[in-house]
């Protein structure tokens, strides 16, 4: 545990609260809760909810446990992977009827330097979520094949440049620290692109902290587990910071509300699909450009949300 703040300003808290208003009694499953700046929103401003958290990491549960305690047993904590949700709903045995997603890293974890995750520090090269176990993003360096590290950089990072930092991290193994790392592409990318478009490592940085902790992985499988475990009329809400998370959640989401229907737009669904949820917006909402004044890490914020229908 760490004796250091968990510090992590909550992004579209208002439009949070507003979503879950109408959603019927029941346990609202903050399925990452970090330091509960989300539930403990929702518990202040809607009575008839309670909330379940889940994050991973063990200082989040430490700091969302605190956080909660003023509610009593409205709310609860649990350390776990939001892949296990229904394992955590099955044992507390609740009706849910809303979850939500605050997917990526959080501040926290960002400034934390020993954890790993940020270019800005020099630490041991970590980057899980749960320092508990699993693979760390030093066993992905220096394991990978070139190959395996292009497609990790270019699929998780956008990276341009994929092809040399891959091959100047194998020609430079081991590699056991976020500097050396940092250093390691910093080289490989040409001096033009160093020049602008922000840290030459931040994109490497995000593709591995990605990869160790299988974010996109393990987010469809959560989602569409966590729309069957919606009661009707309750609902599912996902804040999404990177492109390939978006991609997935809006897929999953609009899959969830044709049924996976494969007749052609415009004419009746002959095919039997039935949607489980419908779309509460047509695209995602945005932070408003106060928040983003405030809090810059929220720009890239991704809104989406769905309803879950009355079963047929």
């Amino acid at each position: 545990m760490s004796s250091q703040p968990f510090q992590h300003e909550p992004v579209m808290v208002d439009e949070i609260v507003d979503l879950f208003g109408p959603v019927p009694e029941g346990t609202v499953v903050d399925a990452t809760v970090g330091g509960g700046g989300h539930a403990a929103a929702l518990l202040d401003a809607h009575p008839h909810l309670r909330v379940a958290g889940l994050d991973r990491d063990p200082d989040a549960v430490e700091a969302a446990t605190t956080r909660l305690a003023r509610f009593g047993d409205r709310a609860s904590v649990h350390h776990a992977r939001f892949d296990r949700m229904d394992d955590v709903v099955g044992a507390l045995g609740v009706t849910v009827t809303g979850v939500l997603f605050d997917l990526g890293v959080s501040s926290h974890q960002l400034d934390r330097g020993d954890r790993g995750f940020s270019h800005r520090f020099d630490a041991p090269l970590d980057m899980r979520m749960d320092p508990t176990g699993g693979r760390t993003a030093a066993d992905i360096v220096n394991s990978y094949t070139q190959e395996e590290l292009v497609a990790m950089l270019r699929t998780h990072g956008d990276e341009r440049h994929a092809t040399r930092i891959a091959r100047a991290i194998v020609a430079n193994r081991p590699v056991e620290t976020t500097g050396r790392l940092v250093e390691i592409i910093r080289d490989a990318v040409p001096a033009p692109a160093r020049r602008t478009g922000g840290h030459p490592a931040t994109r490497s940085f995000q593709a591995m902290r990605i990869e160790v902790n299988e974010e996109l992985a393990i987010l469809r499988p959560a989602l569409e587990t966590a729309i069957s475990l919606l009661a009707a009329g309750g609902r599912c809400a996902t804040l999404a910071y990177h492109s390939g998370e978006d991609r997935i959640v809006k897929q999953t989401m609009r899959d969830a509300s044709t049924g996976g229907c494969t007749c052609p737009p415009g004419l009746p669904c002959q095919c039997g699909a039935v949607p489980t949820v419908r779309l509460l917006k047509r695209g995602a909402w945005k932070p408003s450009a106060d928040e983003i004044a405030r809090n810059r890490r929220a720009e890239s914020a991704r809104l989406r949300a769905v309803e879950k229908l009355e079963a047929a």
